[in-house]
């Protein structure tokens, strides 16, 4: 694959819902392009993009590829991202170095949740887009239908540039709504005819619509416009390609990708209205707290961001990265100024799937890989040593489902921990942790099926098998009284004996735990008051309802007694021990239960399931804010312990179109009847 320079390049992500087509597209511009001799499918486990044992195995992306194809002398950077929402972290990496997105839409389902989601990113950032409307082959697919639809859902930005002839079974071809030419397929190629009047006429709707967004993209052009002047073709090409990249226009093309139709024209489209790395060409980084700038050229100093890690066991580690400024070439000494480290390449190639494409340089504006970098991770910067710079990590959604980690055989623990921190060099978006006080090893992320697959990886990859299970609750218990109580400790068995009295006042406290005295006359000498609290403090780690740490305890120490030969400071540590038993059963001890805060986001038709829902996890609704894009924002306080599997909950309450983060807030107590069944399990469990 010969070098290409950034003007010449086009870095773009496919985004979409699940199985709308993104591989099968990947794969139909391989076949169009002469890559491939014969398009794989997704079913026979044989595309290019979808190389991964757990991708084959369940059929869908779980990982971005990148599928570079050559075409009209453009080199397209093809970005195949997962569609299912656990995977949602592939996508941030993706967009990172994408400079426009093709959104894939199934023309049978129309706008689903995934393709609302894609929507809604592109919208944030302003990124330039298109859309394939796949599948236009299929049974009771109505063009006009699920175009309305699509307007109706995402917005009047989205206007055709081609319109199929013919529906479903009788899909023909397309007509182009811009060169008013009549365009039959015969798999990727196909023939050009003039079209019918009749075609032109039902188009001259979408090009009135285009010619306001082009007038919209230049004063000159506006004042043309209402002076009802016509564009030249440069004029409103012009605009055209304004607007695609300012987000106001999203150019709509229709095809089949597992025959490869459409392909080819989505590639032309890109090519024109989807800017070069070249078109935004300024790269801001921080360097010693002040901003520096590098430019998308290949006469400044080199510079890469890492957007993707691929750990496999016999290759090694493969990092994936973008060039934003310089060349790099193989003698080139890598520095990561994140981790101040000098890294050494492990030879230089272009990825297509898994396939190393070896080549002497990788230039500004172009993706390439390299192997077995040692300490860089996904989101790192790698530059010059002499002209260092730090461009913005990658920025991951915060994990809302939390899995305990077991292992099935004895003593693989540390293998385990290893094994989850290679993964994790693959797929940052999960999180490991270990819990201080359950022990419990966590791993978190976006949803079930991202955790099985880490599962799944675990055994097949490192072949360590694991038992995933709803973590344990750190609960804690207390008082809800004041109570006076004796502790004595008095053994004789020959020689000294020991001997310790104490009289101690337990009472609810604002904070964790208080130790204070009280002592009158010397009844227990100062000598042993560090051994009473000593005592007091052992047995706060283990209450007497269910063995948690015991908090918002007050222990005044009043009165008590000692003996001038037998009294020790053993013998007063186990006084205030038998004390403070006494003490949590007359003060009334009961088990308190960690409270979140919860914040979900959800469009308003769900309003009433997710607050009865809530209700049912003995949640406390605190307040409802509507949000700027229509959704409404609920705020709820909520038993932790009734949040674990919420996020696979609210998917399945919501279509997967709510969203929710929660943070720890206080700890309450815990309803009698559940503390009676979370003590009988404890119990149970021992």
């Amino acid at each position: 694959m010969k070098v290409y320079q950034a003007e010449n390049i086009r870095n773009i992500s496919l985004l979409g819902h699940s199985s709308a087509g993104k591989t099968t597209f990947t794969e139909g511009a391989l076949f169009a392009t002469g890559v491939t001799s014969r398009q794989g499918k997704v079913e026979d486990k044989n595309t290019v993009s979808d190389f991964d044992k757990e991708e084959m195995t369940r059929g869908v992306s779980i990982g971005t590829s990148v599928i570079p194809v050559e075409y009209n002398g453009i080199k397209y950077n093809i970005l195949d991202t997962p569609g299912y929402f656990d995977f949602i972290g592939e996508m941030y990496g993706a967009k990172r170095v994408s400079d426009g997105s093709v959104i894939v839409i199934d023309a049978q389902a129309g706008v689903e949740v995934g393709t609302e989601k894609a929507w809604n990113n592109v919208e944030k950032y302003n990124t330039p887009r298109l859309i394939f409307l796949n599948k236009m082959d299929k049974e009771n697919v109505n063009f006009e239908k699920v175009y309305q639809s699509i307007k109706q859902k995402l917005g009047d930005k989205v206007i055709p540039f081609t319109i199929p002839i013919g529906d479903g079974d009788e899909f023909k071809g397309c007509y182009d709504v811009l060169d008013r030419k009549y365009h039959k397929f015969d798999g990727p190629n196909g023939e050009v005819e003039d079209a019918p009047q009749e075609l032109i006429n039902k188009c001259e709707k979408y090009i009135s619509a285009l010619n306001e967004i082009v007038a919209e993209s230049d004063e000159k052009l506006l004042e043309k416009y209402f002076a009802e002047e016509s564009f030249t073709q440069e004029e409103f090409i012009s605009g055209i390609r304004k607007a695609v990249a300012t987000g106001e226009l999203c150019p709509l093309f229709v095809g089949v990708a597992s025959e490869a139709i459409g392909v080819k024209r989505i590639l032309d489209a890109v090519r024109r209205y989807i800017p070069s790395p070249a078109e935004h060409p300024i790269q801001n980084g921080i360097w010693d707290d002040s901003i520096v700038q590098r430019n998308t050229n290949t006469d400044d100093e080199f510079s890469a961001v890492v957007f993707k890690t691929i750990v496999d066991p016999f290759v090694g580690k493969l990092s994936l990265f973008k060039v934003l400024s310089g060349t790099l070439t193989k003698d080139v000494i890598l520095y990561n100024p994140g981790k101040d480290k000098e890294e050494k390449l492990g030879g230089l190639f272009y990825l297509r799937g898994k396939n190393q494409i070896e080549t002497d340089k990788i230039v500004a504006g172009d993706i390439g890989a390299t192997a077995k970098l040692q300490y860089t991770e996904t989101g790192d910067t790698l530059c010059d040593i002499e002209n260092p710079i730090v461009y913005e990590p990658i920025r991951y959604p915060d994990p809302t489902l939390f899995m305990a980690v077991y292992p099935t055989k004895q003593g693989d623990d540390d293998k385990i921990a290893q094994s989850l921190y290679r993964l994790n060099e693959e797929d940052p978006s999960f999180i490991i942790e270990r819990n201080p006080e359950t022990k419990e090893l966590l791993i978190g992320g976006q949803g079930n099926m991202q955790l099985q697959v880490i599962q799944d990886k675990l055994k097949s990859r490192f072949n360590v098998e694991v038992d995933l299970r709803d973590p344990k609750i750190a609960y804690r218990e207390t008082i809800t009284k004041t109570a006076s109580v004796q502790g004595k400790h008095k053994k004789q068995s020959g020689g000294a004996g020991q001997y310790g009295d104490v009289w101690i006042r337990f009472e609810p406290s604002d904070e964790d735990f208080v130790f204070d005295e009280e002592v009158f006359g010397g009844a227990v000498p100062k000598n042993y008051f560090p051994a009473v609290e000593k005592g007091l403090r052992e047995s706060i780690e283990h209450g007497i309802v269910a063995g948690y740490p015991v908090v918002h305890m007050k222990a005044v120490l009043y009165d008590g007694s000692y003996h001038d030969v037998d009294s020790n400071e053993v013998s007063f540590k186990i006084a205030a021990q038998i004390a403070f038993k006494k003490g949590m059963e007359e003060a009334n001890a009961v088990l308190l239960e960690p409270i979140v805060k919860a914040e979900i986001i959800i469009p308003g038709e769900y309003m009433g399931d997710v607050m009865g829902d809530m209700n049912k996890r003995r949640g406390r609704i605190l307040g409802m804010e509507q949000q700027r894009d229509g959704t409404q924002k609920i705020i709820a306080e909520v038993p932790h312990a009734e949040m674990f599997r919420y996020a696979i909950d609210l998917r399945a309450m919501t279509q997967a179109r709510g969203s929710f983060t929660m943070n720890f807030e206080r700890y309450e107590q815990v309803p009698q009847e559940i503390a009676k069944k979370i003590v009988q399990n404890l119990e149970a469990d021992k």
